[in-house]
């Protein structure tokens, strides 16, 4: 790293050779689902966290940070900048006194192509130097204001829509105030689809409201909250509130950032906290204390809340039967200690229901807290030596619950890396926020070793590999009895030019569960996935990128279940009028539900449209942006999935509908 710095500083011909090498490989931005998708983010059941960080990184390509002032804290909110990228980052512009041109990213040490083409979009080269202290006349003199309406309207479907309590329609409202990202404050309402509007079971308008305050980064006070908010710490064992990249495409996502506090000001009707958080630095401390007071909905039984219900909807009776039942209360702080490359945390968490939470008794919930209250404890740190990372977290919960995540991240020479993880969630152990690195719904019950390889060994191309053994002591939920399991992936990355990309990936997973044809019997399933993805792309013009897909599902003693895909999508931005058009095409055939298959398409804005498909038939849609100035943004998606043959899973045969969507600046 040293002789590199020597050589930059001393001769000007290094820097301008790369330059001319970066120009001609015409950088453009990509938008942040891009960003996202190309990760192979492809988890369904993360699809509402998604969408908080698809926002935050859809704001901060609105607002992208100055490369020379940055912090460790605002580049952690890039999940696909690891952390030796972030030092090596670091390290440069504290050597250099900051960068003179963008081109310089190439020069930091570990950072490919690929990583520089996702960090373009979220920055800009600005003066170095520390930031001039902000005053709140300044903040509300040069904040700006956002407002986003949002509906979609079915034009066409097979489905019953009779049962519901509101009419077919999905709308939304957003408004937001913010300056730069040190003060936001706003208000998001949303109905869902089926949903009433002052009508009976909702005479408040809208189904759902978020309303926000957070200011950050103001002198010591290194943020505060009011009214709902998100928390992270740690590893995620004992809160973690944003969405956690685990077991993707890239070594970069594995573990979590201390993010701290973060405003909530998206559609999740679930995943939030509501009330006061505020975080305050001390010389090396830095300590966040948080209070949530928030009703909830609950499946309720003789005063007993047998089951918590996360997906927010109320389109029927009784779903308004069930919506706000039990009222959670919940305390905690986190301190943390920063001594250069060390960082220690401690996470403390009391959470109080008014009722009791007792889930129905079966065997795989013997070992669920039956009980109003709830605490964990946890002790995370973080260090670097040399080219080693190691962080990790352990925690405990009431009953004697024991859990623990170990990382170590090993970077040998450039271009190369290692990841190495150990974790044990103990069958006792319970947070109601905790999510981290797991195969399971949740951080409990399950151990595994999880081993990943990063390389580039050759000019243009990079490979990528995982594998991950894990073994669930106890029952869960469709297997009975203690199981265990394998998950591995393979991905080989193919980019002579800027404009032009391929991979290959290959999933191999192995599980444990319950058989459909023998009841009674636990046997090995086995599925296999695979994707070739071809990408190309003229500067600022033309796109398209082909995806074919291809998965199997298998038990033993069972037929197999097969599923394909093609997806073709093709866009366009004009250069004369600032207008964005495309198409999207997917042909699939599936035998059934086990071998359906999830695929990224473009959708509106701060939103991740992540859909599923399984059965026989085609899907299309038309997506249109059109900027009328700097303050007015129109989109508008119209979309149609036909199916050839309707079966008890889908019952239907045609769906089709508009999403359309106003923005204004001002």
């Amino acid at each position: 790293m040293n002789k590199l710095l020597k050589s930059v500083c001393l001769c000007g011909v290094c820097v301008f050779s790369f330059a001319v090498n970066l120009h001609s490989q015409n950088y453009s931005p990509l938008d942040a689902e891009d960003v996202l998708e190309q990760m192979g983010i492809d988890d369904e059941e993360e699809q509402s966290s998604m969408e908080n960080t698809m926002e935050s990184l859809s704001e901060l390509r609105e607002n992208p940070l100055n490369i020379n002032t940055a912090t460790r804290e605002q580049l952690e909110q890039l999940p696909f900048l690891s952390d030796l990228q972030i030092e090596n980052l670091l390290y440069y512009l504290y050597v250099t006194g900051g960068m003179k041109t963008i081109y310089e990213l190439q020069l930091v040490e570990e950072m490919d192509r690929q990583t520089i083409q996702y960090l373009l979009p979220f920055v800009y080269l600005g003066e170095p130097g520390k930031e001039p202290g902000v005053s709140w006349k300044e903040m509300f003199k040069y904040g700006k204001n956002e407002l986003v309406a949002r509906m979609n309207i079915p034009l066409k479907s097979d489905m019953d829509f009779d049962t519901y309590v509101g009419r077919p329609l999905y709308h939304s409202v957003r408004y937001g105030f913010h300056y730069k990202d040190k003060l936001y404050w706003g208000l998001t309402a949303e109905n869902d689809a089926g949903e009433p509007f002052f009508k009976a079971h909702n005479r408040k308008g809208y189904d759902y409201y978020s309303y926000y305050f957070f200011l950050k980064d103001f002198r010591n006070l290194k943020g505060l909250a009011l009214g709902k908010y998100r928390l992270s710490f740690g590893l995620g064992l004992v809160m973690n509130m944003d969405f956690g990249l685990g077991k993707t495409s890239t070594a970069a996502s594995i573990g979590y950032r201390n993010n701290g506090i973060r405003k909530h000001s998206s559609t999740d009707e679930y995943n939030y906290l509501q009330g006061v958080a505020a975080s305050y630095r001390l010389k090396k401390f830095l300590l966040t204390c948080f209070y949530s007071y928030k009703k909830q909905d609950a499946s309720v039984d003789n005063g007993l809340i047998t089951s918590v219900r996360k997906d927010g909807l109320h389109r029927t009776a009784s779903d308004a039967e069930k919506k706000n039942q039990f009222v959670s209360q919940v305390v905690g702080a986190n301190i943390k200690y920063i001594l250069g490359d060390f960082q220690l945390g401690v996470t403390t968490v009391y959470n109080r229901f008014n009722k009791l939470f007792f889930p129905d008794w079966k065997p795989y919930t013997a070992f669920y807290p039956r009980r109003e209250d709830f605490y964990a404890f946890g002790m995370d740190y973080k260090y670097r030596w040399k080219k080693m990372f190691f962080t990790g977290e352990v925690a405990v919960s009431q009953d004697k619950g024991i859990a623990s995540l170990h990382v170590l991240r090993i970077k040998p020479s450039s271009g190369y890396q290692w990841v190495f993880s150990h974790r044990y969630y103990g069958k006792r152990y319970y947070s109601w926020f905790a999510r981290s690195l797991s195969e399971g719904a949740d951080v409990r019950n399950e151990s595994g070793y999880y081993m990943s390889f990063e390389a580039a060994p050759f000019r243009y191309w990079k490979f990528f590999a995982y594998a991950d053994f894990f073994y669930f002591p106890w029952l869960r939920y469709g297997v009975d009895k203690p199981s265990s399991g394998f998950d591995g992936l393979f991905q080989a990355t193919y980019s002579p030019k800027r404009d032009l990309s391929m991979f290959w990936r290959y999933q191999y997973e192995m599980k444990d569960k319950n058989s459909t044809l023998h009841p009674g019997e636990v046997r090995p399933s086995v599925k296999h996935k695979a994707r070739y993805q071809l990408g190309y792309a003229l500067p600022r013009s033309l796109s398209f990128r082909t995806i074919l897909d291809f998965v199997a599902v298998r038990m033993e003693g069972e037929p197999a279940s097969y599923g394909y895909m093609f997806s073709q999508q093709l866009a366009y931005r004009f250069q004369q009028v600032p207008l964005e058009l495309s198409v999207h095409y997917f042909v699939f055939d599936t035998d059934d539900y086990a071998s359906r298959l999830t695929i990224y398409e473009r959708g509106m804005l701060y939103a991740f449209s992540f859909p599923s498909f399984h059965g026989k038939g085609v899907r299309s849609s038309l997506y249109a942006r059109y900027d009328f100035n700097r303050h007015f943004t129109a989109v508008v998606k119209i979309y149609r999935t036909h199916y050839r043959h309707p079966s008890v899973e889908v019952p239907y045969s045609t769906r089709s509908g508009i999403d359309c969507q106003l923005r204004v600046k001002f």
